[in-house]
């Protein structure tokens, strides 16, 4: 039985471009982002806007995060499947 590993590597290309259009995004959205801490009662409306944008930002890399593990495991699989269909070509005997 062959194994063609064409289908995982389209996979593997597939979720790479997602992880970077996620890199992108959260690129995107932190621009938005005011460093300065609020802390006055004044601004307590600037706080919980604040609170909100790193809680959405903490999700955003906490899927970054996942993702880019999945990304590398797998694609650690695929190149140890190509080596070993490289072996078992390599020792097959010649007809």
């Amino acid at each position: 039985m062959e194994l063609n590993l064409t289908v995982q590597t389209v996979i593997w290309v597939a979720m790479a471009t997602a992880v970077g259009a996620l890199a992108l995004y959260r690129k995107y959205i932190s621009r938005a982002e005011i460093d300065v801490v609020h802390l006055s009662e004044s601004e307590s409306p600037l706080i919980s806007r604040q609170e909100e944008f790193a809680r959405r930002l903490g999700i955003i890399d906490r899927w970054g995060k996942l993702l880019t593990i999945i990304l590398i495991a797998y694609g650690v699989s695929i190149v140890c499947g190509y080596l070993f269909l490289a072996w078992r070509q390599s020792i097959q005997s010649v007809s």
